[in-house]
């Protein structure tokens, strides 16, 4: 997040977009709920599904899935062609406007409403309430990056807050709210296919002599492959082990059945976690890890915040804190891995990563600091590019649009979209073993629209077979409004309704993330 989540509190303008935040980020759906009954702010809202955030909207844009490109650069449009940029803004802190400006001429409110379904007049009012705002805050999530287009889309975004000005300022911003509670701190670390920790670039010379004076001279470098990629490497015999951390793509990636068969032609795979996951049970190796109770450390939340993890209990059985494990494999590859506790190797990090520069375990005994704090009488960043921007000017970037790499058709008539519920998270490794939990949400669903469901013949809580061109699932049919004719929605948690047995491989070209969010399918009574 280029700002935090207390800042949203105070936003005039929250412009929610591939988000179901009162869902999925209750903290800070209740942020949103605050800032409209205290402040007045106005919402809006695009998303294909009636989510609950709608009740709160003053403006709700009910997208078609896959069109977020098309819907964005029309916003753009209506602002410059109203006026309504921040020319001060633009002038002092951005280059590249006139290509931007050439680029969204054709992208009229008309145009993008044939293609979202979203009517002109809303985009236009949209786009008035957005630019219009003292401080405009945006708010999205994977609804945003799941797409062939989820780089273009995200780029759009930041073209949207530099036109307005609405960035490095306090409660405005773009801000990506984070899926799981340490995916902004994996990474921080270098969890990435082309950077080394703190987003630095292999070939940083100033970078590698900090790398080098901390690991010596021998070590991995070069860009790597993103774990989409990694699986497809495997059926071309490049990749032969797999290691994994805290993840279960058998029931999290895209094309299931593709995933299942990279994973049995490995020569060795290893899974490190805290449950016996679908995943881990393919292993050759199993490395029971211990869980966030039971493991001192560091946590980076959403809005960059590093904060302390204290052990509660002991490890159960024979698990263990994830960095004794990996010591312990660094140790017996003849390497050295003298940590002693998880404040060892926060003071490394401290060392190569400037970012984290001075955060140490005795500065977030009490409450956690916000990179980047670059030396010990730092206070930490509340936003980000309050003066200037990382690379000295913003630059706007122009995205074309274009379609998603899946479309409707006779066999298979229904765009169907995924994501998440209240009661589960990711895939179900926690949630689904809460009796709690599991009694208020079971089974795997569908929501469908009762209008589709009276033409199919499909009444509600009935079975349904939902195929697409890669395979077959059974689910519960949950008749709703909350989505439209021609589209459904399913949930990613349930391993007996594998909904990512369904979804395609089409790649977002410079992220390499599955089309999660756009996939044809046809419905039809179980039998």
């Amino acid at each position: 997040m280029t700002n935090s989540i207390e800042e949203i509190s105070n936003a005039d303008v929250i412009f929610v977009i591939g988000s179901n935040t009162t869902e999925q980020h209750p903290v800070i759906g209740m942020r949103i709920i605050e800032a409209i009954k205290k402040n007045g702010a106005k919402l809006i809202v695009a998303d294909p599904r009636r989510i609950p955030l709608v009740e709160f909207s003053s403006i709700y844009a009910e997208i078609k899935p896959g069109t977020n490109l098309a819907f964005i650069n029309s916003i753009i449009n209506v602002i410059i062609a109203e006026g309504l940029e921040n020319k001060k803004f633009i002038e002092e802190r951005t280059e590249g406007f006139e290509e931007l400006k050439k680029s969204v001429s054709e992208y009229t409110p008309e145009w993008a409403a044939e293609i979202t379904g979203i009517d002109a007049d809303t985009i236009r009012e949209i786009a008035r309430t957005y630019a219009s705002g003292k401080n405009a805050a945006i708010l999205y999530t994977m609804g945003i990056t799941q797409h062939i287009t989820g780089t273009m889309n995200v780029s759009a975004l930041a073209n949207l807050t530099m036109l307005a000005g609405q960035i490095g300022k306090p409660s405005s911003g773009l801000n990506p709210l984070r899926g799981q509670n340490n995916v902004q701190g994996a990474c921080d670390m270098g969890a990435l296919a082309d950077s080394l920790p703190g987003y630095q670039k292999p070939d940083d010379e100033h970078a590698i002599k900090r790398f080098e004076a901390a690991w010596g001279s021998d070590f991995a470098r070069g860009k790597g492959l993103t774990a989409t990629q990694i699986f497809g490497a495997t059926e071309k015999d490049k990749v032969k082990s797999i290691y994994i951390i805290g993840e279960n793509p058998l029931l999290s990636d895209s094309d299931t059945n593709h995933v299942k068969h990279a994973l049995e032609s490995l020569d060795f795979l290893v899974v490190q976690d805290i449950f016996m996951t679908e995943t881990a049970k393919m292993a050759n190796v199993v490395l029971p890890a211990a869980s966030f109770m039971e493991k001192e450390g560091t946590f980076t939340n959403t809005d960059r915040r590093v904060q302390r993890v204290r052990k509660v209990i002991e490890p159960i059985g024979n698990s263990m804190a994830d960095w004794e494990i990996l010591s312990g494999i660094i140790k017996a590859l003849d390497h050295e891995a003298e940590y002693s506790s998880p404040s060892d190797i926060m003071e490394e990090i401290r060392r190569v990563v400037p970012i984290y520069g001075g955060i140490t375990y005795d500065r977030i005994e009490n409450e956690g600091i916000q990179w980047p704090c670059t030396d010990l009488n730092h206070p930490g960043t509340k936003y980000l590019h309050k003066e200037n921007f990382s690379r000295g000017k913003g630059k706007f970037v122009v995205n074309e649009y274009r379609g998603s790499g899946e479309e409707v058709c006779n066999e298979y008539p229904f765009i169907m979209t995924t994501g998440r519920t209240q009661h589960h998270y990711h895939t179900g490794t926690m949630t689904r073993r809460s009796w709690a939990l599991d009694r208020e949400q079971p089974r795997g669903f569908i929501e469908i629209n009762p209008a589709d469901a009276e033409k199919l013949g499909i009444r509600d809580n009935a079975k349904v077979r939902v195929t697409s061109k890669r395979g077959s699932i059974i689910a519960d049919a949950k008749l709703t409004d909350k989505v439209n004719q021609g589209v459904v929605f399913m949930p990613i948690h349930f391993g007996e309704s594998p909904v990512n047995k369904l979804t395609n491989r089409n790649l977002d070209p410079v992220a390499q993330i599955p089309e999660f969010k756009v996939c044809s399918v046809r419905i039809e009574v179980a039998k």
